[in-house]
């Protein structure tokens, strides 16, 4: 059976309890655009689950991908084992979150973000994030 086949009877990276294809695959594999900040934010982490560069690049602001590397996108995104998302708070354009995962060495980790998002063209976009 071919990955994305797999993948589509799986529930969804971003724990919304849907399957992957009815949620975030809507935007990864079907393109359809994210309808809000909070939908973006979660395609964004299952992109990191799955490995998708080319989405996490599109979905950022036009001025803020020169700061990103496809390398260490990848890199990154690879080298962790993505286990769960925790939304702790959203508005219209911000999403507070922690992601949690294992490392390269196999231990639990945490990363903490407070992201920003921007609605331009008919889509929304990760503009940047506030680490601790």
């Amino acid at each position: 059976m071919e990955k994305s086949r797999l993948m589509e009877s799986k529930k969804c990276f971003c724990d919304t309890g849907l399957l992957f294809e009815e949620c975030c695959g809507l935007y990864l594999h079907i393109h359809q655009t994210a309808p809000t900040a909070l939908a973006l934010m979660r395609s964004r982490y299952s992109a990191y689950a799955t490995h998708n560069v080319d989405y996490l690049l599109e979905t950022t602001y036009v001025s803020e991908r020169p700061y990103y590397s496809r390398t260490e996108i990848l890199k990154w995104a690879t080298a962790n084992a993505w286990q769960k998302l925790e939304i702790i708070s959203f508005t219209d354009t911000t999403v507070e979150f922690k992601a949690y995962f294992l490392d390269s060495d196999r231990k639990p980790q945490t990363h903490y973000e407070f992201s920003t998002f921007k609605f331009e063209n008919k889509a929304w976009f990760y503009v940047d994030g506030k680490f601790e």
